[in-house]
């Protein structure tokens, strides 16, 4: 994918992440199913997700290159990334940490659907900064899939939010729904 690409997959698919939340009623926005993360949870580790992106692609390019290094392979493509980390998840893989959602109130679901739109206009700007060499040059630490190169980060993030927006509908019973963007 080209840099254009990637950010329109950006946008389009937390686009339609941020539309399902926002559609949703109070009760579903906090219903859990069987200890499952409600709506509102998906939402929020969303954004802690995709804020990290965005606050570490706020250094420097050479300290990003001094703290972690350059890569030393190629890319892998969309399809490549999205396998390992379904492989990843498959192996037990699960959100840790910072990345953990707290409870979330409904109060919190036009805050956050907001808040996350802007991160990730943000980060497609932040991204403008960047020439497609160096989408493969620079990398980032994954707390579940390792050293990942820029471009495979920003893959990891277009598919990250079809992913939750599945587990979203799925926890509410809305799995034969289509899915926009799928």
């Amino acid at each position: 994918m080209t840099k254009e690409e990637i950010q329109r997959r950006l946008r389009d698919n937390h686009k339609n992440f941020t539309e399902l939340i926002l559609s949703l009623n109070d009760r579903d926005f906090l219903l859990s199913a069987n200890g499952k993360w409600t709506a509102g949870q998906q939402l929020d580790h969303i954004c802690r997700s995709v804020t990290a992106l965005d606050q570490g692609l706020k250094l420097p390019k050479f300290i990003i290159k001094l703290i972690l290094g350059k890569a030393n392979r190629p890319s892998k493509d969309y399809e490549g990334l999205v396998a390992k980390y379904k492989l990843r998840l498959a192996q037990g893989g699960t959100a840790a940490g910072r990345f953990v959602p707290k409870p979330v109130g409904s109060d919190q679901k036009t805050i956050g659907t907001e808040k996350l739109l802007n991160t990730i206009d943000s980060l497609c700007k932040k991204i403008d900064e960047y020439s497609e060499e160096q989408l493969d040059y620079y990398i980032l630490p994954h707390p579940l899939l390792g050293k990942l190169t820029l471009r495979e980060m920003l893959y990891f993030t277009i598919y990250h939010v079809e992913h939750h927006q599945q587990l979203t509908r799925r926890n509410l019973g809305q799995s034969n729904l289509p899915v926009p963007g799928l």
